[in-house]
């Protein structure tokens, strides 16, 4: 997401110093006090923050698991070379990374916090 857009001597890059000042402003964003705060409130919640390795999961069949860079013909649109499965490129990437996600580790179970205020404990009803 961060390359450099320069190019070379024989393919110049297009707008370099856009692409460069776009790259300063994702790399200046923090992104492990945003890891750091969205995991406490994920565990203060009943939750927790799974980190999956992305790597190839765009070019990934969710059907038949084959690995192909050929499967992605364009930005939106992905066909699988072996069984032929056919979808929007995006939504095989989220599925990989789910499954991803489930193989690493099995899910913890959801506890339900009350946020806010509890209503007092009426005595008459709890005996």
């Amino acid at each position: 997401m961060t390359a450099s857009a320069a190019g070379s001597i024989e393919a110049p890059g297009k707008n370099v110093a856009a692409k460069s000042g776009l790259n300063r402003s994702i790399l200046d964003q923090g992104w492990s006090m945003f890891a750091t705060l969205l995991g406490y409130k994920l565990a203060e919640r009943g939750g927790e923050l799974q980190f999956v390795n992305p790597t190839y999961t765009s070019q990934t069949c969710p059907e038949c698991h084959v690995v192909d860079a050929n499967s992605r013909q364009s930005q939106s649109v992905f066909v699988c070379t072996a069984c032929g499965h056919a979808d929007n490129a995006d939504t095989i990437g989220a599925r990989n990374i789910e499954q991803a996600r489930i193989m690493a580790v099995e899910p913890l179970k959801r506890i339900r916090l009350r946020v806010g205020r509890r209503k007092p404990l009426d005595v008459a009803h709890a005996f």
